[in-house]
């Protein structure tokens, strides 16, 4: 087996000899296989977001059973390389390190996110929301792995561990959603949703949004979220798109009253 080679001149690792925690037990020559099929997702043969061959033509490529492909695939999700959808295919969901942008403070000049909380709108923020939050639910519907949605369900369940607290459930409800736009594994989405969360994170808006959350919204809002879990958990995009309009419809009121 041939590793590719990063940039650095050193192989990338695959995520199971990373993390060996959720490493299911699988034969050798299902671990072969999805070493293979890792490499060439890290080769560019398999490019981020592209169906992949189908279970019976990786068969004779590997020359393997399509019982061995079956399980190397289900093993590639369970790491989040890959994104299987019932009827439609498997699709990549991995992105090579090499390629992911590094996480380093922002020089100067670069975007000032207290000096857009100032000026930015009410109107102007809510446009933006419903832009990019209807298309990431569509992606993270698609490309989640069985991980994402695991760590997303730990998230709901702390959520609806609230009963009072604001201050906890804003935190929550912000992991909840930076938790969708990460299982859409694009990171230039991931990184503008990121700003995005940045400005309503700041003071003069955030204070605004823990206010309206009283008893009966936290409610309210417990039961829109575990409707968007349960649409993504189906692989549902129409119905997880529904949920995530109406969540923001219910929300754009109150970003209104957080508006300094």
């Amino acid at each position: 087996m041939t590793m590719q080679i990063k940039s650095d001149d050193q192989p990338e690792m695959p995520p199971w000899e990373k993390d060996v925690a959720r490493h299911p037990l699988v034969k050798q020559p299902v671990k072969t296989v999805a070493s293979r099929i890792f490499d060439r997702i890290v080769s560019g043969d398999y490019s981020y977001g592209t169906r992949i061959p189908a279970e019976r033509e990786l068969a004779g490529q590997f020359a393997e059973s399509r019982t061995t492909i079956r399980q190397a695939l289900d093993f590639l999700e369970v790491y989040g390389v890959v994104s299987r959808r019932p009827g439609l295919g498997t699709f990549v969901a991995y992105r090579s390190a090499a390629r992911l942008p590094r996480d380093e403070p922002p020089s100067e000049g670069m975007i000032n996110i207290t000096a857009i909380a100032e000026t930015v709108s009410p109107f102007e923020l809510n446009v933006a929301v419903s832009i990019l939050e209807p298309e990431i639910v569509r992606l993270a519907t698609i490309y989640m792995s069985i991980r994402d949605l695991a760590n997303l369900r730990t998230l709901l369940e702390q959520l609806h561990e609230v009963v009072t607290d604001a201050d906890r459930f804003a935190h929550l409800e912000k992991d909840f959603m930076m938790a969708i736009s990460k299982g859409t594994h694009n990171s230039a989405i991931i990184t503008m949703y990121r700003v995005l969360h940045e400005i309503r994170q700041q003071p003069q808006w955030c204070a605004g949004r823990k206010r309206t959350l009283t008893p009966d919204r936290i409610r309210e809002a417990q039961r829109a979220l575990r409707s968007l879990y349960t649409a993504l958990e189906r692989r549902d995009v129409d119905n997880a798109v529904e949920c995530m309009r109406l969540y923001i419809a219910g929300t754009q009121e109150d970003m209104i009253y957080a508006a300094p």
